[in-house]
């Protein structure tokens, strides 16, 4: 396995990452993606529940474990003794960020807290992800992601009105939260070059979840107003929505520009529309916004998806169909952007994935490998960085703290 240091916006950055699940694993696999060395403290028993995580596996296998982890450098050490806290400060020491996503307490517990931290490298930045953030009454309540979604009002806006609010499909509120950490570190590493102090980047995931919630909680402040679950319309905004195809597929069609508006009817055979008083202005459409999604919808039963493809991008109209992960991983958009990129592994052949985002023009990130065996790298970086020899690595092993 190559572990050849990254090449980045952020070659040269050490990041030391705690904690497991997502939300901290992801800002690790970003920051890491991102050119960062990145290396990943796990527990010598079982590592990050990550390696088993996933409804679909191969061969026992996590199918999530090679991408939350890619990047990243795996060193064994049990934190909950003493000789694991002690290791960890000593790593600590020479780098420039240190992620974890603990319940707000557990740091200080092990006499790890960013002050302690920071009191033997004061450029270092400790990225703090939790549930509810470390302040506040609901601080010390364990807090994953779908609580976070339900309790900052997420879920009271996905799916139908007269259905239960789902979940949408990703641990979105984990990857915003994980997003918003790497905003932070960026920023505090930005801050660093002024100050050459670090400092303590705290972020709750139901702040995260707040963060994208647009005018939610304003339209409620002046009006009064609480935004509701509402499918997949967006109300007074049409046409745009889901209508069905003669094949049995959906097509998203968002034509609700007014010029857009005229180029759809246009490709519909109904020109005269586009004139119509009715539904000639985005106020009139979004007024009868029922049955205009019912006339486009009787036209478009009559065409294949791929008919459907063809004459929104003839006439200009934003459309595309609803992919699942087959459409995804062979779409050549995706493929010649490296959105979606194929990566040899040792374990799984050729793995196809999402690459790395945001794409920069002068330093690129990369995928340099796979998510490591547990382990693979306590060795050498405790011999690098901490000067170990092979005797007190091994007595440390037979004490079982790596």
């Amino acid at each position: 396995m190559s572990t050849r240091t990254g090449t980045g916006p952020l070659a040269g950055i050490k990041v030391i990452e705690l904690g497991a699940f997502i939300a901290g694993p992801f800002c690790g696999q970003i920051l890491a993606d991102l050119g960062a060395d990145v290396v990943k403290v796990e527990p010598p028993s079982g590592g990050d529940a990550m390696r088993q995580w996933g409804a679909v596996q191969r061969d026992g296998k996590s199918l999530w474990w090679p991408v939350i982890a890619r990047n990243k450098q795996s060193v064994t050490l049990d934190l909950r003794t003493a000789e694991g806290q002690e290791i960890v400060r000593k790593l600590a020491r020479e780098a420039d960020v240190l992620i974890e996503n603990f319940r707000p307490g557990t740091l200080e517990k092990w006499n790890l807290s960013p002050e302690a931290l920071q009191a033997d490298n004061e450029r270092l930045i400790v990225g703090r992800v939790s549930g509810f953030g470390q302040t506040g009454p609901y601080r010390n309540r364990a807090g994953f992601g779908a609580i976070a979604e339900a309790m900052a009002g997420l879920r009271n806006l996905a799916g139908y009105p007269d259905q239960p609010p789902p979940r949408v499909g990703v641990s979105i509120g984990d990857s915003l939260a994980g997003m918003f950490t790497v905003i932070g570190i960026l920023a505090a590493l930005e801050a660093r070059h002024g100050s050459g102090r670090g400092q303590t980047v705290d972020v709750g995931i139901t702040d995260s979840i707040l963060g994208v919630l647009e005018s939610v909680v304003s339209e409620y402040s002046a009006t009064g107003a609480i935004r509701r679950r509402t499918g997949s319309t967006l109300p007074g905004i049409a046409p745009s929505n889901l209508y069905p195809t003669a094949d049995g597929s959906w097509i998203l069609i968002a034509g609700n520009g007014d010029g857009i508006f005229r180029r759809l009817v246009t490709a519909m055979g109904r020109p005269e529309l586009g004139e119509d008083p009715r539904y000639a202005t985005h106020r009139e459409r979004g007024i009868r916004q029922r049955e205009l999604d019912d006339l486009i919808a009787s036209w478009t039963r009559t065409r294949t998806i791929a008919d459907l493809l063809d004459l929104m991008e003839e006439h200009g109209v934003p459309a595309g169909p609803v992919s699942d992960a087959a459409d995804v991983a062979g779409n050549p958009h995706f493929r010649e952007r490296g959105t979606v990129v194929d990566i040899e592994t040792e374990d799984y052949g050729t793995l196809a994935m999402q690459g790395v985002v945001p794409r920069l023009s002068e330093t690129p990130g990369s995928i340099r490998w796979v998510g490591p065996p547990l382990g693979a790298h306590t060795d050498r970086i405790l011999a690098e960085r901490l000067g170990l020899d092979e005797q007190a690595l091994a007595d440390l092993r037979a004490r079982g703290v790596i």
